[in-house]
């Protein structure tokens, strides 16, 4: 099958199209090499996927014509692009501009084909607000911008599906770690703090806080799972992740642990919006889409530690 793989040079989106390509399906993938972080690690990204045959176009779903980079023929379409995370830098147009105008101007697109793609969209435990503990089934209450706009952008995707414009799902993944996870999140600024000897900035209080800290290929495992099951999925919410629980105290022991070496810690006032705890219930997937993350942290963590020395310490 032919799929289209938007923010293909991200973190998840190059994993899945990695994945993708390795189950013998047809990449397309597309990405706006954002600066919202150092633009190196994207185009290492898509160094990685060029050398296993995935070319990454430069795209920008929010003011290129989309009518010319993307042809009919599409069976699925895998949506990761978006401004990602809680950032004090980036205003509440960055949110809304990548993560629901550039969702909309994508279905305004398959509105026209004859032939419309699958819309598997990428979600977020921050739809569910400062304690992602919640079934599929329960009221969201995002507190973030980030959180606001993607559950926006996931009600538009669903209503296309409810209107039958086009069949589509929608996937609240949970603190995904591992190997290209960006600069600006726990586990990559932890192992670089660790690595070359700088104080680590830990936002007060948030070592006490609950993670369903999920390993970026047990995520794959859950995004790839919907192939072949549009019927049970069209119109649907499944959360993935992990069940297992750790505080970011018992994550900084671990990577600790694995570097054989202590980190400096250097409190932060305390971040607005931030979760103070995730936990995955992931029974729908488990039963719907046969789901069943493996994964421990220390293991995760070390293949993130492997990756990270391999790129950044030679």
């Amino acid at each position: 099958m032919k799929v289209l793989i938007t923010g293909a040079a991200g973190f998840i989106g190059s994993h899945t199209a990695e994945r993708l390509h390795s189950l013998g399906h047809e990449v397309q993938a597309i990405d706006n090499f954002s600066p919202y972080y150092d633009i190196k690690l994207k185009q290492l990204n898509a160094k990685d996927l060029s050398e296993k045959g995935i070319a990454v176009q430069k795209i920008d779903l929010r003011n290129d014509d989309l009518s010319q980079a993307i042809q009919e023929g599409i069976d699925y379409i895998f949506h990761f692009a978006a401004q990602p995370g809680i950032s004090q830098t980036s205003s509440f147009e960055d949110y809304f501009s990548n993560n629901f105008f550039g969702t909309q101007r994508l279905l305004d697109l398959f509105e026209t084909f004859e032939k419309k793609p699958f819309f598997v969209n990428i979600a977020t435990s921050s739809i569910y607000g400062l304690n992602a503990i919640m079934t599929e089934e329960e009221a969201p209450k995002p507190a973030s911008w980030y959180g606001v706009t993607k559950l926006a952008a996931e009600q538009l995707v669903l209503a296309y599906s409810r209107r039958g414009l086009l069949k589509g799902t929608s996937l609240r993944l949970y603190s995904v770690y591992g190997p290209r996870e960006r600069p600006d999140k726990l586990y990559t600024r932890l192992i670089d703090c660790g690595l070359n000897n700088k104080p680590f900035p830990l936002y007060e209080g948030s070592d006490k806080h609950l993670r369903s800290f999920t390993y970026v290929q047990d995520i794959v495992d859950g995004i790839v799972s919907v192939i072949g099951k549009e019927s049970v999925c069209n119109g649907e919410i499944f959360n993935l992740g992990t069940e297992e629980e750790n505080t970011t105290a018992t994550g900084i022991a671990t990577v600790e642990a694995i570097l054989g070496k202590k980190i400096t810690i250097e409190k932060q006032p305390p971040r607005p919006g931030d979760q103070s705890r995730t936990c995955a219930n992931i029974d729908k997937a488990r039963k719907l889409l046969n789901y069943n993350p493996q994964t421990s942290l220390k293991t995760g963590l070390e293949a993130q530690v492997a990756w990270f020395r391999n790129n950044f310490m030679n």
